[in-house]
């Protein structure tokens, strides 16, 4: 995969696994031997674990219940830090700040089963291939990127996405369609068929 700046897909040496990681879900996507028929992007959890962890070392009194900041798993010390600071805006599971993207899932079950892993309090990326009949004999395949921006997303990672958006792009390369979403409706297939019809051969890198 492309070394993006920004949002930094791949930023240090031992994200080298997550880079493959992409460039393997964006294969299998493509790929018609396989199953696999959409990926998802989210941005990195674990930063909001980091910022929780600097919070509690310098913010825990002994009138505070203790925390051990050896749970590995960043949505436990979220929820304690919740509960020791009444901070629920920190239970987002995503970061303003952090702008890198990882691989969170992939699947089989096309836009439906994509509808149930977005997160209204999420911005993500997608990419899906979608199947159709062409006629009564014969059936097509098209790709689409889908950018998600959940109904919850904060004002600040909104402000984020045009410029994201573009170097997603230069990753997710070939697809027929860009689809916006709001709302899980917006991912239904019927509609986004007709958009895939109406498109005809339109394409970016000769989809």
């Amino acid at each position: 995969m492309a070394d993006l700046s920004d949002p930094k897909i791949d930023e240090e040496a031992d994200d080298d696994d997550d880079d493959a990681d992409v460039r393997a879900a964006y294969q299998d996507v493509r790929s018609d031997k396989t199953d696999t028929n959409w990926l998802l992007l989210d941005y990195e959890v674990r930063a909001v674990a980091r910022t929780i962890r600097d919070i509690l070392l310098t913010r825990c009194t002994f009138d505070r219940p203790r925390l051990s900041l050896a749970d590995p798993d960043p949505h436990s010390v979220v929820r304690h830090a919740c509960c020791l600071f009444d901070a629920s805006w920190l239970d987002t599971g995503q970061s303003d700040r952090s702008d890198k993207l990882k691989l969170t899932s992939t699947g089989s079950g096309g836009l439906a089963e994509l509808r149930e892993q977005l997160n209204d309090s999420k911005a993500s990326y997608a990419y899906v291939r979608v199947q159709y009949a062409n006629d009564k004999e014969s059936k097509r395949e098209k790709f689409i990127l889908v950018i998600w921006i959940g109904p919850n997303c904060k004002v600040m990672r909104k402000a984020k996405i045009s410029v994201h958006t573009a170097d997603v792009k230069s990753v997710l390369r070939v697809y027929s369609i860009e689809v916006p979403a709001r709302e899980k409706d917006d991912l239904k297939e019927e509609p986004i068929v007709v958009k895939l019809r109406k498109a005809g051969g339109a394409s970016y890198d000769g989809v």
